[in-house]
């Protein structure tokens, strides 16, 4: 807490300007303006908040095509695995609403349609368009033309009314939008009281040995892998490192808490390399 003034102190009214050549108040700082501490981080590189949605945006525009690729490469295939165990928590059956945020290809969707074994529907909701039309172009080419909707919004801000889905998840997306709480938020105004929230991200490695293995594989192979394989070794740079900043288990456990939800746990996969988190809307 900062020191109250003394008394005899003359505050100044910030209405009026500074006299010309009188020194001026320094600008507050991110913290200082209530603003979400990953908001100015875009990977490593400390950006204006403002700008980091777009410049995520351009990330997955130049990244959509191969994304699923990259991801067979990225995790050597074993993301299919973890998304296997996330539907098996699930536990899809008919009737149930899924809302996917930040999963523009479609693949949990597909996944979780497929377990519902039919009268399941999904909303998929993701900020890039380029990865909706790629999601799209799936759907058709499986086959899948009723019982999905394709949204182009935002994860802080979902187009869907209050209390309209059974499901919420977020696959590999919570760590680019701008701001976690806000996102959290959205998600448990959009489930249905009893509905549950899941988060399938790359996290914190606990196993020391696998941890030094991990980062040199990340920092020095998948980089260039994304220059080989997607032709943009910065997309794959900036992954990484969004990687390393975002909070680790325990962390986020306390902000999907703050968010309102009930009964947050977590399950490591591989070691720590990804999590599920979970909550109940209660």
């Amino acid at each position: 807490m900062a020191d109250e003034a003394s008394p005899s102190a003359p505050t100044r009214d910030p209405s009026v300007p500074p006299a010309p050549g009188a020194a001026r108040p320094p600008t507050p700082s991110a913290s200082e303006r209530g603003e979400a501490p990953e908001a100015r981080w875009f990977g490593f590189r400390e950006v204006d908040p403002n700008a980091k949605a777009p410049m995520v945006r351009q990330v997955f525009d130049s990244v959509a095509t191969n994304y699923d690729v990259m991801n067979d490469l990225m995790s050597g295939g074993i993301h299919r695995l973890w998304k296997s165990t996330l539907i098996e928590m699930i536990k899809p059956r008919p009737g149930m609403t899924l809302l996917d945020v930040a999963g523009g290809t479609g693949d949990i969707s597909f996944r979780f349609l497929d377990a519902a074994g039919g009268g399941a529907n999904a909303f998929v909701c993701d900020i890039n368009e380029q990865m909706i039309l790629v999601g799209r172009d799936r759907a058709i080419d499986r086959g899948v033309l009723d019982g999905v909707e394709w949204i182009v919004g935002d994860a802080e801000k979902v187009p869907l009314k209050s209390r309209s889905v059974d499901v919420y998840t977020i696959a590999f997306g919570l760590r680019n939008v701008t701001r976690i709480d806000a996102a959290l938020a959205e998600a448990r105004r959009v489930l249905k009281p009893g509905g549950r929230f899941f988060c399938l991200e790359f996290s914190r490695v606990v196993l020391p040995v696998l941890r030094d293995i991990y980062d040199q594989y990340s920092f020095t192979v998948l980089p260039r892998l994304g220059q080989i394989v997607a032709g943009d070794r910065e997309a794959y740079q900036y992954l990484v490192e969004s990687i390393r900043q975002f909070p680790d288990q325990e962390s986020l456990v306390g902000r999907i808490e703050a968010a309102g939800f009930g009964q947050v746990r977590y399950r490591n996969l591989t070691g720590g390399v990804a999590a599920i988190h979970s909550g109940w809307r209660l």
